[in-house]
């Protein structure tokens, strides 16, 4: 997604672009020494890691390290209290969350912030909303320019619900989509915003054996065919040692660890704080 045609009708035609290269590339985000309180708690304390270039990057760590913390700085949801976040050579330390959204990040959520009554289609059209160049009021009269626009865009959303299986539902509420499937429209929705890098906040919680698999699934060709840059939270170890390139430790709000799947779970520092010492 993140090298197609600058067109609109173009886009629209093949969410995929060119396919994208597992290869990892060069540093695309850089956190660097972020802390953040409130009041007297620091929920971040000096944090530090980079994110390259079509890598699945996880955070992980035990409840209320920091890691959706992590996140809302990220992505303009939360100003650190120091440090600075790099984005393609663009350092800032404050950005809100529309101007993140523009640069190409974008993010789930934990707790699924959909629009239960509207359909799965709509659902899904509203991250593209960034890319409407039409005016209010051509959109309301669904005239010219704007309709052909509409017609574009929505063809390019009817390829991310072929992409994630969800066809059989496309006129669904979400409201009466099992658990597991809005959170596939959850994700159909980040990505329907092109994102250069993709944040996922525990993109597997509360599903099944076989909800994860297939969510792990749609993760990974993510970032294999559209080479979309992935930082994922998530609490299953399997799942994050089994498709993660690297992988960065918080505990209570400090960095523990930082490396591969392999040097994580070696490290004695996760293996008493995350994993457990009899692990």
């Amino acid at each position: 997604m993140t090298d197609m045609a600058t067109s609109v009708t173009a886009d629209a035609t093949d969410p995929k672009g060119a396919a994208g290269s597992r290869s990892i590339g060069d540093v695309i985000l850089r956190v660097q020494n972020i802390s953040l309180r409130f009041g007297g708690v620091n929920a971040l304390t000096d944090i530090s890691f980079d994110v390259r270039e079509h890598e699945i990057r996880s955070i992980i760590g035990p409840n209320g390290a920091g890691k959706s913390s992590m996140l809302n700085c990220i992505n303009g949801v939360y100003t650190p209290t120091e440090g600075s976040i790099t984005f393609r050579g663009k350092t800032f330390s404050h950005m809100n969350s529309r101007q993140v959204a523009e640069m190409g990040v974008a993010r789930t959520f934990q707790n699924l912030a959909l629009f239960k009554g509207m359909s799965v289609i709509d659902n899904i059209m509203t991250g593209r909303n960034l890319k409407i160049k039409s005016g209010i009021l051509m959109q309301a009269l669904r005239w010219g320019p704007a309709e052909r626009e509409e017609l574009a865009h929505r063809e390019f959303v009817e390829h991310i619900i072929d992409f994630l299986e969800i066809q059989a539902h496309r006129k669904t509420p979400v409201g009466q989509l099992p658990y597991g499937l809005q959170k596939r429209v959850d994700l159909g929705r980040a990505l329907a915003m092109e994102p250069q890098v993709l944040l996922l906040d525990e993109p597997m919680a509360g599903m099944n054996v076989e909800e994860k698999q297939d969510m792990s699934r749609f993760i990974m060709d993510v970032n294999d065919e559209f080479g979309t840059t992935i930082v994922l939270i998530e609490h299953d170890m399997g799942v994050v040692m089994d498709i993660s390139d690297r992988v960065v430790v918080l505990d209570y709000g400090r960095k523990i660890g930082d490396g591969t799947p392999d040097e994580v779970r070696a490290n004695e520092d996760v293996i008493r704080a995350y994993l457990g010492a009899g692990h």
